[in-house]
């Protein structure tokens, strides 16, 4: 079977491989964790898993690859109909990508550590490339610090001590689920903002994505929407723009009057943008 999602399609053909989404509390937000939390996750875009190379049934030509593998013995007596196999596929310039993009954030923004967030000790080829590469890159950053934690500890920490973390970087799924983990810290997918960057191409996005169930409802929170856009100016070198926007988000959720549903209130989403539309005008 071949798969792959509109979005992932997207990302691979205008070579958006590097999905920044940053995560922080705004004072205020109910919803916080803690609100001390400032966080990126660069997530890698168009490798991983969600290359769609996977086989059900099995083709006897990739089953005869595949036992060539001494550990492939353990499925000896499994059948091609009844195997099913998912290739998780990194190269060398997918993973010196997405790192270099993390490095350089945390340089330009003023972050000590980068923590690569991956499973080498159980994933040892794939997971070990990314490592490999980022003890490398880490040479030419002096000043920042590499951290390397496995994605089921990294997990835990997020909930424990999310406020010792700044940028974080991992592969494609282990990215998505860390972004949706670090999102729901800091209040949800109502406040999570994402940008899919390439060489030549940026596409900025909710991480939830069209949310059709709510279509007509207005009562979306529209601040990952906002936080989107605000992505997108900072991307176009419009800064000023973008720390207006940045400013009005933080001072009306500060304020505490309007909540949309997410947040325990009941402001609409054309309330709760015009609001801060009007922040950001008077700003």
């Amino acid at each position: 079977m071949i798969y792959s999602s509109p979005i992932v399609a997207l990302r691979q053909r205008f070579g958006l491989h590097t999905n920044l989404r940053p995560c922080k509390a705004y004072q205020g937000n109910p919803l916080n964790l803690r609100d001390d939390i400032d966080l990126v996750v660069f997530r890698e875009n168009t490798e991983g898993l969600y290359c769609g190379v996977e086989w059900h049934p099995v083709p006897q030509a990739v089953r005869d690859a595949f036992d060539t593998h001494p550990k492939m013995k353990l499925f000896a007596d499994t059948s091609n109909d009844d195997l099913a196999i998912s290739t998780r596929i990194f190269t060398r310039d997918g993973c010196r990508a997405i790192l270099r993009d993390a490095f350089e954030y945390a340089k330009n923004h003023g972050y000590p550590t980068v923590t690569v967030v991956e499973k080498p000790n159980v994933i040892r080829e794939t997971s070990g490339l990314m490592i490999r590469e980022a003890r490398e890159m880490v040479k030419g950053y002096p000043g920042i610090e590499i951290w390397e934690t496995n994605i089921d500890a990294m997990c835990m920490w997020l909930v424990k001590n999310p406020q010792d973390y700044g940028v974080l970087v991992s592969s494609n799924m282990f990215g998505d689920i860390l972004s949706d983990l670090a999102a729901q810290i800091v209040g949800g997918l109502g406040f999570a903002c994402a940008g899919n960057i390439g060489d030549d191409y940026a596409v900025f996005e909710p991480t939830h994505g069209s949310a059709p169930k709510y279509v007509g409802q207005n009562k979306v929170n529209p601040i990952a929407m906002i936080r989107s856009a605000k992505m997108m100016l900072d991307h176009l070198g419009e800064t000023e723009k973008a720390a207006k926007i940045e400013s009005a988000v933080a001072n009306t959720i500060r304020e505490g009057r309007l909540q949309t549903y997410d947040m325990g209130g009941t402001t609409t989403t054309t309330e709760m943008a015009d609001a801060i539309a009007k922040a950001a005008k008077e700003a």
